[in-house]
């Protein structure tokens, strides 16, 4: 008797769902690095420069774990993909 009940058709619509999320993702991130990791200081003085930094090093750690996020989100749709292809030929 099988524990986990699974449809291969709604695995392959929900990998294909995922892909599309994690290309609308990238588009939105690459369309932000400028702006979150160049952030320009306000004033000449020195608050404005180390808060422009501090904005600017904030922003570079964003984009850091975007990246991570993004390698880690095309691994698990690779595994849903396989999953869905596998399922056919199983029985339970």
């Amino acid at each position: 008797m099988p524990f986990v009940v699974a449809a291969p058709e709604m695995l392959a619509v929900a990998a294909t769902d995922l892909a599309g999320i994690g290309s609308a993702l990238s588009a939105a991130n690459a369309a932000v690095v400028a702006s979150t990791t160049g952030v320009v200081a306000a004033g000449a003085d020195e608050v404005s420069a180390a808060v422009a930094s501090l904005f600017s090093e904030h922003g570079q750690a964003y984009q850091v774990l975007c990246a991570r996020a993004a390698v880690f989100h095309e691994q698990f749709v690779q595994v849903l993909t396989g999953a869905g292809a596998r399922m056919p030929g199983l029985r339970g």
